[in-house]
């Protein structure tokens, strides 16, 4: 059952997700994410990689997580996603299937007390965030639920903090791969088609990231800028590739986060 999106809906989400998602920013969602269609569903099985089988027939994922690469880890998401299975779900789907054919959407269980299933497995530190192809981040607010989770040590981040820029032979090992990675921005390359942030004196000694010229200019709008990232502390994620060091390809502008924010203005 699909149809415009229920007022009450994103109150549900809310609820599941907790106060810091409450703090996200719905009133300025980008264009990308907007037009997205109240439906109601069940869940009928989980697949290995987090993939919804709904008891329409229908396939789905949820927008804006990554699932974990470590196969241990993945059946843990799996498992917490497996025990909603047979509960109604509330979702807002997006317009288009993914190149796969399944539908991208966000999901709370549609009883009393909602669980919002994306934001419940970030919060458990069972997922992280990312984009993926998308050039926009649909729920930032998970961003702070996975912060929250962060900090605690839940799940993947128990143990495992995002990888420092400088270290290269970690991040080699992890070409091909996802990884979150925090340091210090030693220089911004502005260039016709594409930006680089710099994090050592040579692409070989650090992390480099890469921002496409769309996403650039993306951030210039919300106030970045080549000033005001030099120096700054940031987060970033991404599929490592190897280049002349370990680069990171940035396709939406959340995926680069402030770390000092408060100790410094952007301009």
């Amino acid at each position: 059952m699909r149809g415009p999106i229920a007022a009450g809906f994103g109150l549900a989400l809310l609820a599941g997700a907790g106060a810091a998602e409450a703090a996200a920013p719905r009133g300025r969602e980008p264009p990308a994410c907007r037009g997205r269609i109240a439906g109601q569903d069940r869940i009928e099985d989980v697949a290995a990689r987090g993939e919804l089988v709904l008891a329409s027939g229908r396939r789905a994922r949820l927008d804006g997580l990554r699932w974990p690469d470590d196969p241990a880890a993945a059946e843990a998401a799996r498992s917490w996603l497996a025990g909603l299975a047979g509960r109604a779900l509330a979702t807002r789907e997006a317009p288009e299937p993914d190149r796969w054919g399944r539908i991208i959407l966000d999901a709370a269980t549609g009883d009393a007390a909602p669980i919002d299933l994306a934001g419940g497995l970030v919060a458990a530190g069972l997922v992280q965030v990312d984009a993926g192809e998308g050039d926009s981040l649909c729920r930032p607010g998970l961003l702070a639920l996975e912060d929250a989770a962060r900090r605690a040590g839940h799940g993947l981040w128990a143990g495992a903090p995002p990888v420092p820029t400088e270290e290269v032979a970690r991040l080699r090992e992890r070409a091909g791969r996802f990884a979150v990675v925090e340091g210090r921005v030693r220089n911004v390359g502005e260039r016709e088609r594409r930006t680089y942030l710099n994090f050592a004196p040579f692409g070989t000694e650090g992390v480099t990231v890469t921002v496409s010229k769309r996403t650039w200019r993306i951030m210039l709008e919300r106030g970045f800028s080549s000033s005001a990232l030099r120096g700054r502390r940031v987060r970033a994620r991404g599929i490592v590739e190897l280049w002349r060091g370990p680069t990171l390809d940035i396709g939406a502008a959340e995926m680069i986060e402030l770390l000092d924010e408060e100790q410094a203005p952007r301009r």
